[in-house]
């Protein structure tokens, strides 16, 4: 199969149309079939309730080119369970767990052209999303919604290496205790927005975001899950009901354990203990794993032995161990990986 004409390894991390999406529409209280399309463009009413009342979820996932040359995707069933679970929350329709996934099959296949070649470092990001449709003026859910799946060949998250990144304690709150934090919303994402861009003016790269009840323990970033490594090696997650769940945290979190034999937490993790951490990073699907260097709280430098060179050592091998399942370089553990024929 031939790839499309592109200059895999100086792509961005952006959006790149491709030929196919897929769309499917609730209305009159049940999903149609969905069919692919080659328009890429959505109309609406103008009164449409995502545009009102911000009804909308979406999931974030990737396909891969093997090291023997498959095109796979990973763990879709996961995104489908967080889909239904972020629909349920919005007062939306669910839309079915096993059509979500072939969704997102029929999607990459119909693209194939445009999944990286294997070595390239760049991957098929895909988007599966679902907004509220029809028409609402007073606040309350729409009646109609559209279900949409695309996807986009990006480059790696990281140009030329993951270099250790510097975050700040943020004054702000993501989400409250009995909030939406745990799901997949558009409006999580929306007000986090300032907060980000008050930090990289301040010159910070992310947020660490605090519980908003106490502010005294570890919660997650806009758009990431902390992973902790403690000084004996023990790897760390923040425990939380507002803290979204990751599926690139809980796979490393099997990987540390069963892959490579360290022992694994979850737990809440204080603001107190941050400095007695050997290694900190961010993980989600963009990056896998973001190296965190340096945490600073009000002026006040929390810097990790691992240093800002490099990944820490547990880090680095959570990194490399969960990426080789991802191109089939290691066997995956038993259904982590969908083969796109």
């Amino acid at each position: 199969m031939d790839k499309k004409n592109i200059d895999w390894s100086n792509l961005g991390f952006g959006y790149i149309p491709t030929d196919k999406r897929f769309v499917a529409n609730f209305k009159n209280g049940a999903w149609d079939e969905g069919e692919l399309t080659s328009d890429s463009m959505i109309t609406m009413s103008e009164c449409a309730g995502v545009l009102q009342y911000a009804q909308t979820i979406f999931e974030g996932m990737k396909a891969y080119t093997t090291e023997d040359g498959r095109i796979v995707t990973f763990r879709p069933d996961l995104n489908a369970q967080r889909f239904e679970e972020s629909a349920k929350r919005l007062e939306m329709p669910v839309y079915p767990q096993d059509k979500f996934v072939e969704a997102i099959v029929e999607t990459i296949k119909a693209n194939k052209e445009f999944v990286p070649p294997y070595g390239s470092g760049a991957t098929l990001y895909i988007r599966p999303y679902m907004f509220g449709i029809s028409p609402v003026i007073g606040v309350k859910p729409a009646q109609d919604y559209q279900f949409r799946t695309f996807c986009t060949p990006v480059g790696p998250y990281f140009k030329g290496g993951a270099k250790p990144i510097t975050i700040k304690i943020s004054d702000f709150d993501r989400a409250a205790p009995h909030g939406t934090g745990h799901i997949k919303a558009g409006l999580n994402y929306a007000m986090s927005l300032h907060a980000i861009v008050t930090a990289h003016n301040e010159g910070f790269d992310e947020n660490m975001y605090l519980d908003a009840a106490t502010r005294t323990k570890v919660e997650e970033t806009g758009g990431a899950n902390f992973l902790f490594v403690t000084k004996d090696n023990k790897v760390v997650t923040p425990k939380s009901n507002s803290i979204l769940p990751s599926i690139t945290r809980r796979s490393l979190m099997y990987v540390a354990k069963e892959y490579l034999g360290l022992e694994v937490e979850e737990r809440e993790v204080f603001k107190d203990e941050l400095k007695d951490f050997a290694e900190c990073g961010l993980c989600g699907t963009a990056a896998v794993i973001s190296p965190v260097g340096k945490i600073v709280d009000h002026g006040e430098e929390i810097c990790f032995p691992s240093g800002m060179e490099e990944m820490g050592p547990i880090t680095k091998k959570l990194y490399e161990t969960l990426t080789g399942i991802q191109m089939g370089r290691i066997e995956a553990p038993e259904g982590w990986l969908v083969e796109i024929k």
